[in-house]
C-alpha cells in the first residue's frame, strides 16, 4: 500500500512538472489572435489527464501548482497574470470535474469534458480581469470573442488528453480507485 502511494505521488508530480512545462513555454509564445492574454490552454492537457487518472483533488493540486510554479518561473508570481491564471485553473478544475462523472457514464466525451472547463476558464479569467481593472466593460467587448475561442482550444485539449490517454493506456500509472473506466480504454473500446 505505501509503494502504490509512493508511485501516485511521483506520477503526480511528474504531471506538475510537464504542466508547468507547459505553461512556461505557452506563456512566452507570441500568438496571433486578436484578444489579448487569449492562450492555447496547453497546460489543461495536464489537467484533464489528471483528472482522468487520479481524481478530482489531484486535478486541482497540479492545476494550482502548475500556475504557482509557472508564475514564479516566468516572473509573473502575484501579479496581474497570476491571479488569472490560478482563478482560471482552479475553477476550470471544478467544472470539469463536476461534468466528469457524465463521461463515466458514457453521456458525454472526453472532448465535452474540455469544453466545459476552457468556457469556464475564460469565464472566470474575464471576470477577474473586470474585478481587478474596474470595468466591467470588458465582458461586453471580450466575452464573445473568450467563448469563441474555448471551443477549437477546448477540443484540441480533449482531443490531446484523449490521445495521451490511449498512448499510455499498457502503463501501470498506479490509477485512482475510481478510474474503472480506463480497462475500456486498454482494450480499445472508447
Amino acid at each position: 500500500m505505501r509503494a502504490h502511494k509512493t508511485f501516485r505521488l511521483v506520477y503526480l508530480a511528474l504531471l506538475v512538472a510537464f504542466a508547468v512545462a507547459l505553461h512556461t513555454v505557452e506563456a512566452v509564445l507570441p500568438l496571433p489572435v486578436p484578444v489579448p492574454g487569449a492562450r492555447l490552454g496547453l497546460a489543461n492537457i495536464i489537467t484533464l489527464l489528471t483528472l482522468v487518472l487520479y481524481g478530482w483533488r489531484s486535478a486541482l493540486t497540479v492545476a494550482a501548482l502548475r500556475s504557482v510554479l509557472g508564475s514564479l518561473l516566468a516572473g509573473s508570481f502575484l501579479g496581474f497574470g497570476f491571479y488569472l491564471s490560478l482563478g482560471g485553473a482552479v475553477t476550470s478544475s471544478l467544472a470539469m470535474a463536476l461534468v466528469f462523472p457524465f463521461y463515466l457514464r458514457g453521456k458525454i466525451t472526453l472532448v465535452s469534458v474540455s469544453l466545459a472547463g476552457a468556457a469556464v476558464f475564460n469565464l472566470v479569467q474575464l471576470g477577474l480581469a473586470a474585478i481587478l481593472v474596474q470595468n466591467v466593460v470588458l465582458f461586453r467587448g471580450y466575452l464573445p470573442f473568450l467563448l469563441l475561442l474555448s471551443v477549437p482550444t477546448g477540443i484540441f485539449t480533449g482531443l490531446a488528453a484523449w490521445q495521451l490517454l490511449k498512448a499510455t493506456a499498457h502503463l501501470d500509472l498506479r490509477l485512482a480507485p475510481g478510474a474503472k473506466h480506463l480497462p475500456a480504454l486498454r482494450q480499445g473500446r472508447k
